[in-house]
């Protein structure tokens, strides 16, 4: 132990030596486990140390052997992740970027639908006004009284053995108005009310007997037309439910053209045209005269016209050729047959010959201004006329301005304006005239 100052000894009251000397001892016991907490912690340092140097040495190893496994470096290894995770993230957009397609397409036909909708409900009542229905002009005012009867029983009568809607027209003197759809009936309604009107004796006992009477005759009438229809068309041995169907088209109209005249243009045509291809002219008139015979049917079966000709050809025997000629001539199914597309190619001409589908006046008016102010715009033009319907385009030109190229070229660019701007069927013709004139009086 190491010697005190005697200022030590002095101080206290006879016990300071021994407190003293027990504190030092504590001291001494305290810096010694100092020492060696410090020497224990220096030896894990070095002991981390060295571990984090093997583990380095390790993980090098390891590399390197994956490197050699997978023969790819490190960063050939990250680039190889990289497209990995690029071409999954392209992958689950493309997936996000079709579901979204989709659902846009489905929104998209919804609203269509509703827009489609929305204008046939605003357009289809002038349009069915003109198209299904007849105006039945009466001797004298006294026989709406007579048609109406007492309460409206006549009239009553005559819609329910009719099937017809009877329309008392006010702003119209003398005349009555029949609306249906169906122009089988609507046609039976005609001749039943002319029977009565004829008559003077207008009672149910007595409408049910016109009624009769028009009915038989116009079913006589059906067959009638159906036999010369197909004798038009030179087609035989049609099964007679097919002659009564093609027979109930004499009294149906699409865009204004008679559909019964139609299957019989179309019969024509087809065969012309069958006969010029090497086809079987024969098959090829047979479908250009029954395509439309769906057409009689209206709602009472399911499916779209084509489809239900198809269904009638083959119940009532004919061909198969004949009946898929019916129902490709839509291309609601593929043709498959030459026959099939000479139907096609008949029946698109028969509807867009000039006179053949009835238009608008509106419409009418309006396509042939287009057109003649569609012409009217190039440099040199003097004056545009549409003629023939709108299917001839006489364009005067100035004959100082434009030269015979430039006259040719004027109509090349009329003529691909028409194609680009304007909705019309068939073809039109651009005839552009270039004329000098020389005028002198003598006197």
């Amino acid at each position: 132990m190491k010697l005190l100052p005697s200022w030590i000894w002095s101080r206290g009251n006879g016990s300071g030596p021994d407190l003293v000397l027990n504190r030092l001892e504590a001291l001494d016991a305290q810096l010694n486990e100092l020492e060696r907490r410090r020497a224990l912690l220096e030896e894990r340092e070095r002991d981390l140390d060295r571990r984090a140097v093997e583990l380095n040495e390790v993980e090098s190893r390891q590399l390197e052997e994956l490197e050699r496994i997978s023969s790819l470096s490190a960063a050939e290894a990250q680039r190889a992740l990289v497209e990995e995770v690029e071409a999954d993230a392209r992958r689950q957009a493309g997936l996000a970027l079709r579901k979204i397609g989709e659902e846009a397409k489905i929104e998209a036909e919804r609203r269509a639908r509703g827009i489609l909708a929305a204008a046939t409900q605003r357009l289809a009542g002038p349009h069915a006004a003109r198209t299904t229905t007849q105006l039945i002009h009466l001797p004298n005012d006294e026989m709406k009284g007579r048609i109406i009867g007492r309460a409206g029983r006549n009239i009553h009568a005559l819609e329910q053995l009719t099937g017809v809607d009877i329309i008392i027209v006010d702003d119209v003197p003398s005349a009555v108005r029949l609306s249906s759809f169906d122009g089988v009936r609507r046609e039976v309604a005609r001749l039943t009310l002319e029977r009565l009107i004829a008559d003077g004796r207008i009672h149910p006992a007595s409408c049910e007997e016109a009624y009769g009477q028009a009915k038989d005759e116009i079913d006589d009438r059906i067959i009638e037309e159906g036999e010369r229809a197909a004798l038009d068309a030179h087609v035989n041995s049609l099964h007679p439910r097919l002659i009564d169907l093609l027979g109930q088209l004499q009294f149906r109209t699409s865009y204004g053209q008679n559909v019964l005249a139609h299957l019989v243009e179309c019969s024509h045509l087809a065969a012309l045209i069958g006969l010029e291809l090497g086809a079987a002219a024969d098959i090829a008139r047979r479908a250009a005269l029954l395509h439309d015979i769906g057409k009689a049917v209206g709602q009472e079966a399911d499916g779209t016209h084509a489809q239900v000709g198809a269904r009638l050809a083959r119940r009532y025997g004919e061909s198969e050729a004949v009946a898929h000629a019916i129902e490709a001539h839509h291309n609601e199914v593929e043709p498959c047959t030459v026959e099939a597309v000479i139907v096609q190619a008949a029946d698109a001409l028969s509807g867009a010959r000039p006179g053949a589908r009835g238009d608008t006046l509106e419409g009418y008016v309006a396509r042939l201004h287009d057109l003649e102010a569609l012409a009217s715009r190039h440099p040199g033009v003097e004056k545009a006329y549409a003629m023939q319907a709108g299917r001839e385009m006489r364009v005067m030109v100035d004959p100082g301005a434009v030269d015979d190229g430039r006259a040719a070229l004027i109509s090349h660019e009329i003529a691909t304006a028409i194609e680009r701007e304007v909705s019309y069927p068939g073809q039109i013709k651009i005839t552009v005239i270039r004329e000098s004139r020389a005028t002198n009086y003598a006197r």
